[in-house]
């Protein structure tokens, strides 16, 4: 019954006019992501790129995180998101646009797409702690939790229709097709960011604060809490050291297993399937859980689960690996969210994003180089292994440390 109360209230979310609306945007906007994020990889390797390209244009689209991502946190917290959401996510869709005339020229060449996997990557970075902290401007704070969890079932959701979408229209029309798709999907989302998201001006400094206060002063101040760095050291980790088994899927595909796109757009929604049982696992979740314990549990989950992938010597053994592996990281990862969300100063809700995507999306530009280079040296099982069995071990230990200290009830105000 708990169970079953834990459901209705979540899906109850997805009646209300403003949620329900960024929801099904989202969904949209993440199916055309997805459908590129299955085509590039596949392009590139059309194209004749190498492990180390394919991993390079992956860091490409993830590295401004670590140069701009607090800026946008800053910007999440002194200006209307919604205008930043808008102009950055407008200026994001000419970048699938851009691909699709370089094909129908046939001028396309791999430095290009990986030169606009930085514009993709700079958008983002200024955009996404704006578009992370949109979900508790929606709903009271009792229902953050909620509400991330439906956000990234609308997330794990695309994964699984946006690579099914892919793979036929790959097989059909070519991978131009899944960039038309893309460019298309930005439109729902850009027109819901103008009509349901909350205005709101320039925030004035509080009364205490010195004139001087630079805007990342409020950084010092979350690192310093334990129960927030450990979110952050446990989401990095896991980026660093197991987000690469997505990155290096086609690579595994094409070159151990011998599969074509169609192989490929499978083994990538499997990842989505178990992502998306995670959060849907999340939503039915009883309240009080400890969001430390599941996320550490998860993410130590997920290292196991990355050895297994680099020791299967088998293409169907890869799918349900590929769903255990979504699984873990969305529970890992949307607990850890969760826990920030909550528990942080309003007033640094969009600095403790911002961090937050900076070892999430760090993470992963940097753990994509580095295995790339592994790759290349070592073979892209031996490259997984290696960084599978380093995951437990230091997932581990930040859980011994993280695990200590109970962590203070979050606040009770509500939407802001």
């Amino acid at each position: 019954m708990v169970v079953i109360k834990s459901f209705r209230e979540s899906l109850n979310l997805l009646a209300t006019r403003r949620f329900g609306t960024f929801w099904f945007a989202s969904l949209l906007s993440s199916i055309g992501t997805w459908a590129q994020q299955v085509a590039e990889p596949w392009l590139l390797l059309s194209l004749g790129a190498s492990s180390f390209l394919i991993g390079l244009d992956s860091f490409a689209m993830n590295a401004p995180v670590w140069l701009l991502t607090l800026v946008g946190g800053a910007l999440a917290d002194r200006s209307d998101r919604r205008r930043v959401i808008t102009l950055f996510q407008s200026i994001q869709m000419l970048c699938p646009v851009a691909i699709v005339l370089l094909l129908l020229t046939r001028q396309v060449r791999p430095w290009m797409i990986i030169a606009l996997s930085v514009v993709v990557g700079v958008t983002d970075a200024l955009s996404m702690p704006s578009f992370q902290s949109i979900v508790p401007s929606l709903v009271s704070r009792a229902q953050i939790g909620r509400g991330l969890a439906l956000n990234s079932t609308q997330f794990n959701l695309s994964r699984i229709l946006g690579p099914s979408i892919a793979g036929v229209l790959i097989a059909s029309f070519g991978a131009m097709a899944c960039f038309i798709v893309s460019a298309v999907s930005y439109l729902p989302f850009i027109g819901v960011a103008l009509w349901i998201l909350p205005r709101r001006g320039p925030r004035l400094p509080r009364a205490d604060a010195s004139p001087l206060r630079h805007p990342f002063a409020g950084i010092g101040n979350i690192l310093r809490q334990k129960h927030l760095r450990g979110a952050l050291l446990t989401v990095l980790a896991s980026s660093v050291l197991c987000a690469p088994l997505v990155t290096f899927s086609p690579v595994l595909v094409k070159e151990v297993f011998h599969g074509d796109a169609s192989r490929f757009s499978v083994a990538l929604a499997s990842f989505g399937v178990g992502g998306l049982l995670g959060a849907v696992g999340l939503l039915g979740g009883r309240p009080g859980l400890d969001q430390r314990r599941l996320s550490s549990a998860f993410a130590l989950c997920y290292g196991v689960v990355l050895v297994l992938t680099a020791l299967n010597p088998w293409f169907w053994g890869l799918p349900p690996l590929l769903a255990l592996a979504g699984a873990s990281m969305t529970v890992s990862n949307t607990a850890a969210n969760s826990l920030l969300q909550a528990t942080a100063s309003p007033d640094l809700l969009g600095q403790t994003v911002g961090l937050y995507t900076l070892a999430m999306r760090g993470g992963i530009s940097f753990g994509a180089l580095l295995t790339g280079a592994a790759v290349s040296l070592l073979g892209v099982q031996h490259a997984l292994l290696m960084n599978g069995l380093l995951a437990v071990v230091v997932q581990i230990i930040l859980a011994l440390d993280w695990l200590r200290k109970p962590v203070p009830a979050p606040s009770p105000t509500g939407p802001r």
